[in-house]
């Protein structure tokens, strides 16, 4: 069996993507068809009473939902193919105005309309901005923008942005669906748009197909209208939507998609990677999503900070990385993961290897009585089946040592994460795909004021820091700052990082493109995709 690698050059100090490995040359199934290429996921986009809105870029704020918005709502930068510093995409142009990043002024590209035909102008951009900060959903992305004074408008193409303080991420988070532009008409500027429809001036036209409130399919079709950075690849895409991996596994073994992307199980990558199946591709991708325990600091129990050091101290991210998830993921000792400029093992230099006998010197030294008793919570459907596993694991690593009464419990999301944000756990598992790949946002989220996890953990030094380094426009002087940062949440414990994950993409032989339709952040680029390559 031959086995074919590819091996891109490294971009912005990230993994290329690698093929990991296929077996016969021979194209089968959907791959060989001239058709819309079939992409399979298990990301849940699910509208409720409590949340109609799922793919309102106001509200949005999920990796699924963002894979949308990104295929069809366009913003005015963008991250350029295999990562980097952003480009223009609905701009022709944007630059920092002043010396102290605190004015940011962006040009619009001539010509440019959404799908329907209409002028996309400087007013679309901050009508579609100052919507997402007057909206300000609950689990909404309005934090990103939070820094945003005023945007003005000079003309039809052109928009200055207002910072509060100085903020050099700014054209990262212009880049994200945050500040994707929206068609008036289309999207009320104090409500959230209701249903699975979405409208904009992106590579693509989209409709939805729902069963019972939750999406299952999105046929993608090409915007001839579009006019940006991207170069399309196909004329139409189909992303099917699966309830779990089982599904999109056996959706993939009998040829209804061309391509599974997130989230296989990590038992089905790792035979693939032992044993390349014929017609097939594993492509290896660089992944900066992370895992981690958020805890409520003024909780009675885990509030106390000798408590959160006990479990620092205990938890082994090793066996959980290997009898959980095998090698698709690898132990975090720190928020910043490997890949992310700043990037050191604060953890692991505070605490070293687990150790019980540490941990019952920490809580004696505190006068804090064992066990301690608390509850781990997780959400048992949103993370993929092997998340129970994972917190029955660490509930045994936990009461094994005789110092915690742990007792674990799992919650539908619907529920999970409005029960988080009303700090209702104690202890409790989240992810984060982040919305750029800055050290930045693996702490500003969790540290900062109106922070992700709704957390009442304040350091005054953390926040101070955080605001320096935004003044910072070269990235890379920022890993002193980042690097205390680091050290300050190992030292309180205010979240635990458990482990990074990695992405592997399977597909079919005949399917271009692969390797860059799924970027660090398990963002989809459709538009890469292409057939008759190999």
């Amino acid at each position: 069996m031959k086995r074919k690698t590819l091996v891109l050059p490294a971009v912005a100090g990230l993994l290329a993507p690698v093929l990991a490995g296929c077996g016969a040359t021979e194209a089968v199934g959907p791959g060989t068809g001239t058709g819309a290429v079939v992409v399979g996921t298990t990301d849940r986009i699910v509208a409720s009473a409590s949340a109609p809105a799922p793919l309102d870029p106001a509200v949005g704020y999920e990796a699924g939902v963002w894979n949308v918005l990104r295929q069809t709502v366009q913003t005015l930068m963008a991250t350029p193919r295999g990562g980097g510093r952003p480009v223009p995409e609905a701009a022709e142009s944007c630059t920092f105005t002043d010396r102290e990043s605190e004015s940011y002024r962006c040009r619009l590209r001539a010509g440019l309309t959404f799908s329907d035909g209409s002028p996309v102008t400087a007013d679309d951009v901050k009508y579609s901005i100052d919507r997402v900060l007057r909206i300000k959903s609950a689990n909404g992305p309005a934090a990103l923008l939070g820094n945003l004074d005023t945007v003005e408008t000079t003309g039809a193409r052109e928009v200055v942005f207002h910072l509060r303080t100085p903020d050099a991420t700014f054209p990262y988070k212009l880049a994200t669906p945050a500040a994707g532009i929206v068609p008036r008409d289309h999207y009320p500027a104090n409500s959230a748009r209701s249903g699975f429809q979405v409208d904009g001036s992106g590579p693509y036209t989209m409709k939805a197909e729902a069963k019972s409130g939750r999406v299952v399919k999105i046929a993608f079709t090409r915007n001839p209208r579009y006019r940006g950075s991207y170069e399309v690849r196909n004329e139409s895409v189909e992303l099917d939507l699966f309830p779990d991996a089982a599904a999109l596994g056996r959706a993939f073994d009998e040829k209804k998609i061309d391509m599974m992307a997130r989230t296989m199980s990590s038992d089905r990558a790792q035979r693939m990677l032992a044993k390349p199946e014929d017609g097939v591709r594993l492509t290896e991708m660089p992944g900066l999503a992370i895992s981690y325990l958020g805890f409520d600091t003024e909780d009675p129990a885990v509030g106390k900070k000798a408590v959160r050091q006990a479990i620092a101290q205990i938890v082994d991210r090793g066996r959980i990385a290997s009898q959980v998830y095998g090698t698709t993921v690898e132990p975090l000792y720190s928020l910043i993961p490997t890949g992310v400029t700043a990037h050191v093992n604060a953890f692991y230099s505070t605490y070293g290897e687990p150790s019980a006998g540490k941990a019952a010197a920490l809580l004696r030294k505190a006068g804090i009585r064992t066990p301690v008793r608390f509850t781990l919570h997780y959400t048992n459907d949103h993370y993929g089946r092997d998340t129970a596993t994972e917190f029955e694991a660490l509930k045994k690593q936990l009461n094994d040592t005789g110092l915690f009464d742990v007792t674990t419990e799992g919650t539908p999301w619907a529920r999970y994460r409005p029960a988080e944000l009303r700090g209702d756990y104690a202890v409790y598992g989240m992810g984060w795909f982040p919305d750029f790949p800055d050290p930045d946002n693996y702490t500003a989220p969790f540290l900062g004021r109106d922070n992700f996890l709704g957390s009442s953990y304040t350091s005054a030094e953390a926040r101070t820091l955080i605001a320096q380094s935004r003044r910072q426009a070269d990235r890379t002087a920022v890993a002193p700052a980042f690097e205390r940062l680091q050290d300050i949440v190992a030292r309180d414990v205010p979240v635990l990082p458990i482990w990074q994950g990695k992405q592997y993409v399977a597909s079919l032989d005949g399917l271009g493109g692969v390797e860059w339709a799924v970027g660090s952040s398990a963002d989809l680029h459709l538009w890469e995709l292409d057939r008759g390559t190999d």
